[in-house]
């Protein structure tokens, strides 16, 4: 029996979508991880050190390294694959391929960061986004023109890399269930961090919340932010919730908000349109294509025209079909087993 080819598998988190391919790639390879929680910066150099250890010990052994995101954790990798001849995939999910000052958000609006990010996608053998979008955008929901050019080609314009994209897949198995749960007439949902605030829309929610006083609207993934000293009373925020019970939050609500400044997938707008919610979403990235016909863009960030698309979407005369099809829609286009296939075949072919 031929023994298993190995995987040095990197990443910053142990985010599910992570731990998915993580999880698929066992049943193919043998997996060496190398994961430690990057976002402590003072322990940067430790890691460094001990991830460089790792390499020099296993190097021998490893056929191939993937890594998630590119950042500080990219950076040896990539240089001992190219001396060592070891083939290199970097998965780029969306703050590697951005930066956006206004919001504090996006790893290349780090000059460390940026360096890292560079020279690990210049000597990369392949590089994986989860969507197009992530290799060259023009944001023209963001209202600063400086900050609306995004991706991997506008800010590498010399990158000759190739490039392979490979949408992120959902387990819809989890996410469909025979659930009795009704949904609440006019309910808007909307799921991200305290940090997320203003680059998810929460500001925008809030003044949804404060126009439509007879509509229900609910934010999971953080308690009220400590700059919400008030809030209407019709604006709730669940904090954490478990995957569980953010399905049955999800099968609750009507309307589901991704109304992202940047977005460099949107599985949470997924995971909601496979729960039937009809999705309003941003003119970003690629949340048009997600949502597709089975919801509602916003343009540009607008309170007016946001309020406008509410009344529309309240208005709808067969929600429940036009809920049905936006799940379907999700089935036929973003399955984690098509996923799954993708990444195995960019794999064997590198």
């Amino acid at each position: 029996m031929q023994s298993k080819k190995v995987i040095l598998f990197i990443s910053p988190n142990k985010s599910q979508f992570i731990q998915n391919d993580l999880l698929y790639l066992k049943q193919h390879y043998k997996i060496i991880t190398n994961q430690y929680q990057w976002s402590k910066p003072l322990f940067t150099p430790l890691y460094l050190i001990h991830q460089c250890i790792v390499l020099l010990l296993k190097i021998w052994t490893i056929d191939k390294i993937i890594i998630h995101f590119g950042g500080y954790w990219s950076l040896l990798p990539t240089i001992f694959g190219k001396f060592f001849k070891k083939a290199v995939i970097i998965i780029c999910h969306g703050t590697d391929c951005s930066s956006i000052p206004s919001l504090n958000y996006g790893s290349l609006r780090k000059k460390g960061v940026k360096f890292c990010c560079r020279f690990s996608y210049k000597y990369a053998t392949i590089i994986c986004p989860v969507s197009q979008s992530l290799y060259e955008s023009n944001n023209q929901y963001h209202n600063i023109n400086v900050e609306q050019k995004q991706g991997l080609i506008t800010f590498f314009p010399k990158l000759k890399t190739p490039i392979k994209v490979i949408p992120n897949g959902l387990d819809y198995h989890f996410w469909i269930t025979n659930t009795d749960i009704k949904k609440n007439k006019n309910s808007f949902l909307a799921v991200f961090s305290e940090k997320q605030f203003f680059l998810k829309g929460g500001d925008l929610i809030y003044e949804m919340a404060n126009n439509f006083p007879n509509y229900s609207f609910e934010i999971a993934g953080t308690n009220a932010p400590q700059h919400l000293s008030k809030y209407p009373k019709n604006l709730k925020f669940l904090g954490r919730l478990s995957q569980i019970e953010l399905r049955d939050k999800y099968y609750q609500s009507e309307f589901y908000f991704q109304l992202s400044h940047f977005e460099g997938f949107g599985l949470s707008l997924c995971e909601a349109m496979l729960c039937q919610c009809i999705p309003i979403g941003s003119s970003v990235n690629m949340i048009p294509e997600i949502i597709s016909e089975h919801g509602f863009i916003l343009e540009q960030k607008n309170s007016n025209h946001l309020k406008k698309i509410i009344e529309q979407a309240v208005a709808l005369s067969d929600k429940k079909s036009f809920s049905k099809k936006a799940q379907k829609s999700i089935i036929d286009r973003f399955s984690i087993q098509q996923r799954n296939d993708r990444l195995l075949k960019v794999i064997q072919t590198n």
